[in-house]
């Protein structure tokens, strides 16, 4: 009778389990980042730019920003609740915000306790400006599984504009940009040796050709994709980093995942900026 009872409450904890976490998303997305990418990804950066040996490489890479020219762009390097440190990117919308990706900070296996966010610099674990913060606020939708909804925002202490530092613009309205180029800003791919800040032009695609590769599980109206071939495009390194227009006026994406085969496998996706636009304005 005891082995029974034991057996009934395992199925019933089982079922609440089933009814309150969603199922894995496609094995074609990376959802563990922090293990899988940010974790060593910060440990080749670290080392690439303490030893100067910056080798180059393909955001899956094609050439080093100048300082300045993406005054918006903000690197953030995590430190997680166990200690280890990841690195992600993010866009810098006012004197004391800046927008990211929700994964960056909660996967679900992985936990950050801080952000060090760095300001005006095309390298990350030195130069520029850096600040620390805490306060992050994801979205109350966001998805550790299927990555919906994913997108977060970072409230600073107070940003000094200059030349090297400046916020960015936010798209609103409906245009959904597909057949236009953007602009890919970021530290990049794991398995590539560029330490330095990198910047790249990608053309927008139509959700549905998006949803050919991940489906309409992955693939919503809040999604913007960009295509990738030849070895060129964002990579999952770039996480939470912006996708701006080709004009570099207005943001329209926050990098929010890759297939899991590589950066080129197939489209890069982001949180489309527009989509948010009313949460991202409460809360400046």
């Amino acid at each position: 009778m005891e082995v029974l009872n034991v057996l009934i409450v395992l199925g019933l904890i089982g079922l609440v389990a089933g009814a309150v976490t969603d199922p894995p998303a496609s094995s074609s997305v990376e959802i563990d980042y922090h293990n899988k990418v940010g974790i060593p990804l910060a440990a080749r950066r670290k080392a690439d730019e303490e030893t100067s040996h910056f080798r180059g490489g393909r955001i899956v890479r094609v050439k080093s920003a100048a300082l300045g020219r993406y005054s918006y762009m903000a690197g953030v390097i995590i430190t997680l609740t166990d200690g280890r440190t990841s690195i992600c990117s993010s866009s810098l919308l006012t004197n004391t915000r800046a927008l990211t990706a929700a994964h960056c900070w909660a996967t679900f296996c992985s936990q950050a306790r801080l952000f060090t966010v760095v300001l005006g610099s095309t390298t990350l674990f030195s130069g520029g400006t850096r600040m620390v913060t805490a306060d992050v606020e994801i979205h109350s939708g966001y998805n550790k599984f299927t990555l919906a909804n994913d997108i977060a925002i970072m409230k600073l202490p107070w940003v000094t504009y200059s030349n090297n530092i400046q916020p960015i613009a936010i798209a609103t309205g409906n245009k959904d940009f597909a057949g236009t180029w953007a602009c890919a800003i970021g530290w990049g791919s794991p398995v590539t040796n560029n330490a330095f800040l990198s910047h790249m032009l990608a053309p927008v695609i139509s959700n549905e050709e998006c949803a050919d590769t991940y489906t309409t599980h992955i693939v919503r109206d809040s999604t913007i994709c960009v295509a990738t071939s030849g070895g060129r495009g964002p990579c999952i390194g770039d996480a939470g980093g912006p996708l701006a227009t080709a004009d570099n006026s207005l943001l329209i994406g926050v990098m929010s995942f890759m297939h899991d085969r590589g950066c080129d496998a197939g489209p890069a996706g982001f949180s489309r900026v527009s989509a948010y636009t009313a949460w991202i304005y409460a809360r400046f």
